[in-house]
């Protein structure tokens, strides 16, 4: 490119208005330094652009091609000025996020629905898979956050909030109600057919790893894809089903099914999201992320004792 792209701005303004004055008014500059510009330009590109009249200025033939290819930049400039507007108002744009069927169903979900009532143009893309698969897109840069359970890999570049607890459960139907008040053992397990999610998950990984340090090791008659298949899979009594409570909850609460009792504790994981220090977060997905962490700190602040 010949000329200082200053230049160019100059002389869109002189050819707008056909006056190097009104020109030197837009640009609040004087006017010598308009013709010292415009001067600089044809010297650059080493032709006349401007013909001076009794009314103030014309373009030359080569002026007149040059200013439509300038225009024309100009418009695509204050274009994309107008959108990148929008998107800074929340007004336009989009995010992308990667989530389990358990965080979006248990967790995302409302945020979801106040977060499209506050900003209705934004378009929310929600990719739905496992954990190890959320990590792996978000490292590819195809997501703006993910929301994950542990236990997971954290990469060096990951940054990782928990945000909720969720408890892990075995549940059953009334086939098994013989355990309803049983204490049971780890070991018990391998006595019956056990319904779980497939090995790719963050749930099949956790409960794998408890059981292995308590010497057990499962063999699951039933791997499903989701946790709602598992519970659907225990009410038609095929087995003693692993989901997180809340896919259960329902049906616990109904009578339906029955929690399992054990004689050690499933301790409690987390729902996490997780950022890319490598990828920037939109500012879309940046206000979402707000909203979720806000909720965090207003949860934390309810649990709190009150000051005596």
């Amino acid at each position: 490119m010949n000329g200082n792209l200053e230049y160019y701005r100059v002389f869109y303004y002189a050819a707008e208005y056909k006056s190097l004055t009104r020109a030197a008014k837009e640009l609040s500059i004087s006017q010598p330094a308009v013709s010292q510009s415009m001067k600089m330009l044809e010297e650059a590109l080493n032709t006349k652009l401007f013909l001076r009249t009794a009314r103030g200025i014309r373009l030359t033939t080569e002026g007149e091609i040059l200013y439509e290819y300038v225009k024309s930049g100009y418009e695509q400039i204050a274009q994309g000025e107008q959108v990148l507007k929008k998107l800074l108002n929340l007004e336009a744009g989009e995010l992308h996020i990667g989530a389990s069927d358990m965080t979006l169903q248990y967790y995302l979900l409302p945020f979801l629905e106040k977060y499209h009532e506050m900003y209705p143009g934004i378009k929310v893309k929600v990719t739905n898979g496992p954990t190890p698969e959320t990590i792996e897109k978000l490292q590819e840069g195809m997501f703006d956050f993910g929301l994950v359970s542990t236990p997971f890999d954290k990469a060096e570049d990951m940054e990782v909030i928990p945000v909720r607890e969720i408890e892990d459960v075995f549940v059953a139907g009334r086939k098994y109600i013989r355990l309803k008040n049983h204490m049971t053992d780890f070991h018990e397990l391998t006595e019956y057919p056990i319904i779980s999610l497939e090995k790719n998950t963050s749930t099949r990984k956790y409960i794998d790893g408890l059981l292995w340090e308590n010497q057990v090791v499962l063999h699951p008659e039933f791997e499903l894809a989701t946790s709602d298949m598992i519970v659907q899979f225990a009410l038609s009594n095929l087995g003693i089903g692993c989901v997180v409570r809340d896919f259960a909850k329902e049906y616990i609460e109904s009578g339906k099914l029955f929690e399992l009792r054990f004689n050690k504790m499933i301790p409690k994981r987390q729902i996490c999201v997780i950022t890319s220090q490598k990828m920037p977060v939109g500012f879309a997905a940046k206000r979402l992320l707000e909203l979720l962490l806000q909720k965090k700190q207003e949860t934390a602040e309810e649990k709190q004792p009150e000051n005596k």
